[in-house]
């Protein structure tokens, strides 16, 4: 693979797929087949995605530092051409008759539309801010653009190639996806790590997903059923059951996925790992492919052939099926432990479909820091414990927290905000049941009524009471930001030592705790009497 890899595409009927290298000005082609580069592109600088025409028979290579979307013969991988679109390009799509391909551009705020006969632009679209993500509807009447400086969603008419609709989505969109009958778009959302689903008809979010730090691209498998979500910061990829809008999985993956795509036979993906410079290969047969030791969930078994199974087993214990399609399967699994084949039994015989993974119940050790801000933090707060791999969700009483890393004994997530201070229970979801008995606090901002003594000489040295609200927590007291030595009495009581200062005069009292500082007036030094 090149260096830093973005996007990936496949080609109609998946036998090929093309990754971007924006670090290497390169694009790389896979053959599906075997799993390896069978080419390597040269372009110019900045490749971030290659969006592939209908018919398979050419690629337009979106060259974001080179202001300009290559155009590429898929049967001699040779570019034909550059057309000149304008800084900042970054993402394409192809209407379904491929006679235009829509190019965003975050510098001008702008969608600019290429016919393909010509080659040429003839249309330049303003739309919102930041102009990332662009996906067209399977009948091709609209364009959908993210725009994460907007906040939203703009409509394209692709008839006028005017804005017909803007849809508030979360903070910072960036990329979006269609399902396959385009009644659904799903909208990456980088700002609180969310997935927005969007009803297409009536112009709304329907529904808000939370998934793991930094999701970028995001597919919806050809079923319908699920949607893939490549989280970058935690090096995994969420999987969202449509049904019921939740995460169902985390499939661990390479450093820093970005690119997704999904095969058209719905049975793996290709994941781009732009920190790894590699393409993970993903499963997609048996989702989700964990489940308790009790077992009880519910599973989606995708193959061919399906029909009129007579039996699906988890190892040699028999899944109940409670739906059934020539494609899919669904089925509830039977307790069990380990790593078991999954088979599926039909009237012409048996097939191994994929794995499925037992996995214990996790337990939680210990949390630090125990205590944050009611208004929520970027720090990272770490969680430790046993069987925590493939973490799906983590919670702060009732609140959402964001997961940053994952390993099996660690979790790093970050804290949302909470209505008002006090201690909530910190529950970790993974495949293998819940885990509690935690406590974080919510903090609010220390205050302070009075300093005594309030007074000392310049030497230091003089110990103070510092009285007031909140102070549990205390972090650092600085006298005029120098660092003092402390101890908390209590919530309302902290003993201070003050400093050495460099002259007489008052100095401010500085208490800081997790949700931020409070001044808390003045201390004086007086010089001490000269000989």
């Amino acid at each position: 693979m090149g260096v830093l890899p973005q996007g990936i595409t496949l080609s109609p009927g998946g036998a090929r797929a093309y990754v971007a290298n924006r670090g290497s000005d390169t694009v790389s082609v896979i053959d599906t087949a075997t799993d390896t580069v069978t080419a390597t592109i040269p372009t110019g600088a900045g490749p971030n995605y290659v969006a592939i025409a209908p018919d398979g028979t050419r690629g337009y290579v979106v060259v974001s530092d080179a202001g300009v979307v290559s155009v590429l013969d898929t049967a001699t991988n040779a570019l034909l051409t550059d057309i000149p679109v304008g800084a900042g390009v970054v993402m394409a799509a192809v209407t379904p008759d491929g006679s235009r391909v829509y190019v965003t551009q975050q510098a001008g705020n702008t969608v600019s539309v290429i016919d393909t006969a010509t080659n040429a632009v003839t249309d330049v679209i303003t739309v919102g801010g930041g102009a990332t993500g662009v996906g067209i509807s399977p009948d091709g009447t609209r364009a959908y653009v993210a725009c994460f400086n907007s906040g939203a969603v703009f409509v394209i008419d692709t008839a006028t190639n005017t804005v017909a609709d803007t849809i508030t989505a979360g903070p910072v969109p960036i990329l979006l996806a269609l399902n396959p009958d385009g009644s659904r778009l799903y909208v990456t959302n980088v700002g609180n790590s969310t997935v927005s689903v969007i009803d297409t008809a009536l112009g709304t979010v329907i529904a808000t997903v939370g998934v793991s730090a930094q999701p970028r691209f995001l597919a919806v498998s050809p079923d319908d059923a699920h949607v893939y979500v490549a989280n970058s910061l935690p090096d995994t990829v969420s999987v969202i059951d449509t049904a019921t809008h939740t995460v169902v999985e985390n499939i661990g993956v390479g450093a820093g996925p970005t690119g997704l795509a999904v095969f058209p036979d719905g049975t793996h993906a290709y994941v781009v790992n732009a920190e790894a410079n590699t393409v993970t290969v993903i499963a997609t047969t048996v989702i989700p492919d964990q489940g308790s030791t009790g077992g009880g969930d519910t599973v989606t078994v995708t193959g061919h052939h399906l029909a009129n199974a007579t039996a699906v087993r988890f190892g040699t214990a028999q899944a109940a099926v409670t739906a059934n399609t020539d494609t899919s399967l669904t089925v509830t699994s039977p307790a069990g432990g380990g790593v078991v084949p999954v088979t599926v039994t039909t009237p012409g015989g048996t097939g191994f479909l994929g794995t499925f993974y037992y996995v214990p119940l996790p337990a939680l050790t210990g949390i630090s820091p125990t205590a944050g801000p009611v208004g929520g933090s970027d720090d990272e707060i770490v969680i430790t414990g046993r069987n925590l791999s493939g973490a799906i969700d983590v919670y702060f009483g009732s609140t959402r927290a964001v997961i940053q890393s994952v390993s099996d004994t660690l979790i790093t997530v970050r804290a949302a905000g909470a209505p008002g201070p006090g201690g909530v229970a910190v529950t970790v979801l993974t495949a293998g049941g819940s885990a509690g008995g935690l406590t974080y606090t919510y903090v609010s901002q220390p205050t302070v009524t009075d300093i005594s003594p309030n007074t000392g000489p310049t030497s230091g040295g003089t110990i103070v009471t510092i009285t007031g609200t909140g102070l549990t927590y205390t972090e650092q007291v600085t006298f005029n930001g120098v660092l003092a030595p402390f101890e908390v009495i209590s919530d309302t009581s902290v003993i201070a030592t003050s400093p050495p200062s460099g002259a007489a005069g008052t100095v401010t009292v500085t208490v800081t705790g997790p949700d931020g500082s409070t001044p808390s007036g003045g201390f004086t030094y007086v010089s001490e009497p000269d000989i």
